[in-house]
């Protein structure tokens, strides 16, 4: 190598490079997946999935058949060798370069080779490369080799299960878009291995050739095999390019570093875990530096896209990835939360490229802690425990499963993490006697649980099977008319309800919106001729038939009856509380951060409730500028629209999607017509959305945010009301002000003050009887502690003492006046309503331990109480009664 070059410097000439070809140069999708095949992105290519399938090419409003990106990607699947190998990472940078039916193979080829070989972009000696192809291709070989000018003995052919796209896929499928691949390698040189290409033609293992660039070439339909089972694949129509560059890789080669942990980005990382530590970094043997320091990067990017941390779906592989750094963290000596200090430098090396970690670094920061937090208090009992019953086996058994189940629901060990460290033991786990302990304990939970399968539907899934979708005019109408198509109840179709009676009524159309999103499902009433009933809930089917609980008042109802259906006033009030929730989660967008997504939600017509990710509890400040953002959409009373569209065309508008959410083709998009400043921030809702809502943003009348909470680790709770529900509390909660300003006979307005004067009343008045007990106390314990009694007990010299009127603190500080001015080994203190135990180091050394001491003293007092070995304290009934049980006590 001629010159230097930054992890960052490389991404940035790969993007150019491909630029100067007449690619389009797109932002890193999210770590989260973009289609539902996986839980995070895991290839370059992954986003571009539709293009490849036939989709338009168009991004951003931009045509283009030429792309290249550079895509943050995370893979779990073999996370255990993570920090135990040098080249193992969970998240790492994939530089790509893609053709929707433009360019081909040889261009790809040529591009490759010039970006890595040419002296104006990476230089790499051309004499250390080397390349795979699939045994077919010639058509790879002959531009390898008179092209390029590569040596045939630097290209080696491998077979599909190598150098196929998807793996074996022309004997094995799927079936679909698939093709050849090239791989192009670097000879790191005999520094790193003594083996030669050859070698690595059989082994197909190396540390010596290092894979940098992986070319694959879709240009085959693959499709059911011939009937003597030869494959079948055809050309396909126009072929694609979907190519991968691995950032950290080639940044190892260029910058002439042994492996990926030394380069400029982890290098750092790696440094400050070893100042916090006191351990320093020693390569092949530091696992614990190289866990925790990828793992933080790992769970840094992922927080910042949106990820909270959970115990279900991508949260809770997050969390897996975080406790295992919290564990090796835990093995480096840390034992308070210390890892989230590393987040500053995970921003100083990629948020130049991942703006999103400089956005979110606070809220990173604080989720990451709160996770360390919580998982501390758990590590070290469940560590012990581990240790305990893996170091009573021998190397070569198993941990059973029923064990490691324990560790699991006690302590939150992970079976993965029960794995690794047994593994460090020489010792395996019965994974299958684990995952029985498991589906024993769901089916336990499942018998109790209100809402069992069984409860499906109340019962009635297979009576509703071959129904039509019921049409929904709700958005428009609480009023319609509809057919009785059946009546459901007791999991079988009824031919009629007469008055008293309650079961499922399906209409052909219906104005009541189903339970769904969030929102409550409508109530109301049914009227047909010579009857009425009312309809206590509403709910719908994934196929889109709705279910009225009607109870019937009076009539009869059949099947085949034409009733009208009337919606319950409340769903104005729930419209209020539903376009509500979309300005605040837009508001909370931006006061907060881009990181704000939703993480559940209640739309009621008395209230609305939203959950979302965020690390920390909104400040009063915060609080106010979402109310003062909400309200301002509201007073500029701005039209509410809805329209169906596309959902590709929806994401390229801006739509914002419910996280984890999954949607159809064509998808319905609420947008509130216009925009509201803050600090000359341009803020706008615009959400995917099927409920019910206001017609413009002033109906929405009042807004009031009632609290903030925390849920989960990382996910915080706003409950609001919005209209008539906002207006009566706020007068509610003025009532309650002149109330009390009436009983501290001042007037609302001189609350405050009058409440801060009665408490530094309060408090003079609490440090002056404070004062009075400990001269009570000196005085009932007369000089030296000379009124107590010692004497000689179980080999300790205990000192004991009654006393009146003493309690809390002054009970303790005069144990610990008596404890240093008698010399006795432990002292007994006693009061009307509590007792303290204490001893020296030297009496705990010697066995003694004041909270087993004071367990039985208590019970003898009427109460109870414990503590640790030198100090606990019980609240009793009888101090004599305590006293009196020192003698039996030892």
């Amino acid at each position: 190598m001629t010159r230097q070059l930054s992890t960052a410097d490389i991404r940035t000439m790969f993007l150019q490079f491909f630029r100067s070809k007449e690619h389009l140069i797109l932002p890193s999708h999210s770590t989260v997946a973009p289609d539902p095949t996986t839980l995070f992105t895991v290839a370059g290519m992954q986003p571009f999935k539709p293009q490849f399938m036939g989709a338009p090419a168009t991004f951003e409003g931009r045509a283009s058949k030429r792309v290249t990106t550079a895509q943050k990607c995370v893979r779990v699947g073999d996370i255990e060798n993570v920090g135990r190998t040098r080249r193992h990472l969970s998240l790492f940078e994939m530089m790509g370069n893609f053709s929707f039916g433009d360019y081909f193979k040889q261009d790809a080829i040529a591009w490759a080779w010039e970006f890595l070989t040419s002296p104006e972009w990476m230089g790499m000696d051309p004499g250390k490369m080397y390349v795979t192809i699939y045994e077919d291709d010639d058509e790879a070989f002959g531009y390898w080799t008179q092209d390029i000018g590569l040596s045939p003995d630097h290209i080696h052919r491998f077979g599909a299960d190598e150098n196929f796209w998807p793996a074996n896929a022309p004997l094995e499928g799927p079936n679909g878009p698939c093709g050849p691949c090239s791989e192009i390698y670097y000879d790191r040189g005999p520094s790193y291995g003594d083996d030669s290409w050859a070698d690595y033609a059989q082994t197909r293992e190396s540390a010596r050739f290092l894979e940098v660039w992986n070319l694959v070439f879709p240009q085959y339909d693959r499709q059911d095999p011939a009937p003597d089972g030869t494959p079948v694949l055809k050309d396909l129509p126009f072929k694609n390019i979907d190519t991968g560059m691995g950032l950290e890789r080639v940044a190892s080669v260029v910058q002439d570093v042994p492996d990926f942990y030394s380069n400029d980005v982890f290098r750092p990382l790696i440094d400050r875990v070893a100042e916090l530590s006191g351990k320093p970094y020693e390569g092949e043997v530091s696992v614990s530096h190289r866990v925790v320091a990828e793992h933080v990067r790992a769970v840094s990017m992922i927080l910042a896209d949106g990820v909270a941390f959970a115990n279900t779906g991508r949260g809770y592989t997050t969390r897996k990835i975080m406790r295992r750094a919290i564990r090796h963290g835990y093995l480096l000596g840390f034992r308070e939360p210390t890892l989230y200090q590393l987040v500053p430098l995970v921003v100083a090396g990629m948020g130049e490229a991942y703006p999103e970690l400089k956005t979110e670094q606070s809220r990173v920061e604080a989720a990451m802690r709160s996770e360390e937090e919580r998982f501390l208090k758990t590590l070290e009992g469940g560590i012990q425990r581990l240790g305990g019953m893996l170091g009573g086996l021998e190397k070569g058994t198993t941990l059973s499963g029923e064990e490691a189940f324990v560790l699991y629901d006690t302590y939150g060990f992970p079976i993965d993490l029960t794995k690794e460290i047994a593994e460090e033991y020489g010792v395996s786990v019965d994974e299958a006697g684990y995952a029985e302990s498991l589906e024993n304990a769901q089916e336990i939970a499942r018998a109790g649980s209100k809402y069992g399968k069984s409860e499906l539907f109340g019962g009635n899934q297979e009576a509703l099977e071959g129904l039509p979708a019921t049409a929904f005019v709700g958005y428009d109408q609480l009023q319609a008319e509809g057919q009785v198509l059946a009546l459901v109840g007791g999991g079988e179709r009824l031919s009629g309800l007469s008055a008293g009676s309650e079961a499922t009524v399906i209409l052909s159309q219906t104005p009541f919106y189903g339970e769904g999103g969030g929102e409550v499902g409508d109530t109301g009433r049914l009227e047909w001729a010579g009857g009425s009933g009312v309809v206590r809930d509403t709910k719908k089917t994934p196929g889109g038939v709705f279910l009225h609980d009607v109870l019937v008042e009076e009539g009869e109802l059949k099947a085949g009856d034409t009733v009208r259906a009337l919606v319950s006033p409340d769903r104005r009030a729930t419209e209020r509380h539903h376009t509500a929730t979309h300005l605040l989660h837009a508001a909370l967008r931006a006061v907060l951060g881009s990181g704000v997504r939703q993480a559940g939600s209640l739309v009621a017509p008395d209230r609305l409730r939203f959950d979302f990710s965020h690390g920390a509890a909104l400040s009063p400040e915060e609080i106010a500028g979402v109310e003062r953002l909400v309200s301002r959409w509201i007073s500029a009373n701005f039209p509410v629209s809805a329209q169906e569209m596309p959902i590709a065309e929806a994401k390229a508008a801006g739509a914002t999607a419910l996280f984890g959410e999954k949607y159809g083709d064509t998808v319905r998009v609420v947008r509130v017509e216009g925009s509201v400043d803050l600090g000359g921030q341009t803020v706008s809702s615009m959400e995917l959305c099927g409920g019910a809502h206001v017609r413009r943003t002033g109906d929405i009348g009042a807004f009031v945010i009632l609290s903030d909470e925390n849920v989960a680790a990382g996910v915080r709770r706003v409950e609001a009301l919005a209209g008539e529900a906002a207006t009566a509390w706020v007068r509610e909660r003025l009532g309650q002000s002149a109330r009390a300003a009436a009983l501290l006979n001042t007037a609302p307005d001189a609350l405050e003050s009058r409440v801060a004067g009665l408490q530094a009343q309060l408090r003079a008045a609490e440090k002056e009887t404070a004062q009075v007990r400990r001269q009570l106390a000196e005085a009932q314990m007369g000089g030296g502690g000379s009124s107590a009694q010692t004497r000689e007990l179980g080999g300790f010299k205990v000192a004991s003492l009654k006393l009146s009127g003493i309690e809390g603190n002054e009970l303790r500080a005069a144990a610990d006046k008596l404890l240093g001015d008698s010399g006795a080994d432990l002292v007994v203190i006693a009061s009307d309503r509590g007792l303290v135990v204490k001893a020296t180091k030297d009496a705990v050394s010697r066995g003694a331990h004041a909270g087993q001491l004071i367990g039985k003293l208590a019970a003898a007092g009427g109460g109870k109480g414990g503590g640790r070995p030198d100090m606990a304290q019980a609240g009793i009934t009888d101090a004599q009664g305590a006293l009196g049980a020192l003698d039996t006590a030892f």
